[in-house]
């Protein structure tokens, strides 16, 4: 089995609001995988004294224990618990009800002898490869499919969708959203690869359109992690008419491979 993780963060003055970890093995057999994209908040009160380092850090924490020591949980409830448990650590000092507090996109992947199972919040990527070499992307694609009103500014967006019904949905401090998580099973058998993305690194796809999935997974397998964030960060530099960016030059970019 292969494992390679790489980040980097938007910028060198700030830091890395992404978290990844894999844990080997889960419960004695298999593994699991856990990517997170911490979501920066707009400037102003977010009713919450910690930063999203924090959240993100004890978000996947949780989540990399329960998804390592609970097969008895389903991915939907690993998640419901580890939110719960990150809010409990900060409800006695912060408003959880506030719509922008701290809250992250989640990629959680377990795996064993017989199958694969997957769980996808928001627009973090995973993608699949099989042994025929087939690649399938598992997306959450409501913020996609959000109508462009919708996200004329944060505060609409804060008022109309986050975490809205008719919306998109991030883990925050509500275990019911993992309700709304795109979560499959997958035969063992018919899973060569798997990839995680943070959108700061799916960019070389979805922002760019270097290639399709089949090729960034390509770029994964041979290439590694950290050679798909620096063509992401060489794309950013070249644009510097912004053909293609939209908001931040650079954003965190998390890449994880696993070759089962």
């Amino acid at each position: 089995m292969r494992i390679e993780l790489a980040t980097a963060p938007g910028a060198p003055d700030r830091p890395n609001e992404d978290w990844t970890a894999s844990v080997l093995p889960a419960s004695g057999r298999g593994g699991g995988l856990v990517l997170l994209d911490g979501v920066t908040p707009p400037k102003g009160d977010a009713g919450c004294v910690h930063p999203v380092p924090w959240f993100t850090a004890r978000l996947g924490g949780a989540l990399v224990e329960l998804s390592g020591s609970r097969r008895d949980l389903t991915l939907r409830e690993v998640l419901a618990e580890s939110i719960r448990r990150t809010a409990d650590a900060h409800r006695s000092t912060c408003d959880l009800s506030h719509v922008r507090t701290p809250q992250a996109t989640v990629v959680v992947v377990r795996w064993d002898e017989a199958e694969v199972e997957h769980l996808v919040l928001s627009d973090s990527v995973l993608l699949l490869a099989s042994p025929a070499g087939d690649v399938r992307a598992v997306l959450d694609d409501r913020l996609d499919r959000l109508p462009r009103e919708f996200l004329v500014s944060d505060a609409v967006a804060d008022a109309r969708a986050r975490n809205k019904e008719g919306g998109f949905f991030t883990a925050a401090a509500d275990p019911a959203v993992a309700e709304r998580a795109v979560t499959g099973r997958t035969p063992r058998a018919g899973v060569r690869a798997l990839a995680a993305l943070t959108d700061g690194a799916s960019r070389w796809t979805e922002m760019f359109g270097e290639g399709d999935w089949a090729a960034c997974l390509g770029i994964l397998e041979k290439e590694g992690p950290q050679a798909l964030i620096d063509r992401v960060r060489a794309l950013e530099d070249a644009d510097t008419e912004r053909k293609h960016l939209r908001g931040k030059t650079h954003d965190d970019a998390t890449a994880a491979y696993v070759r089962l």
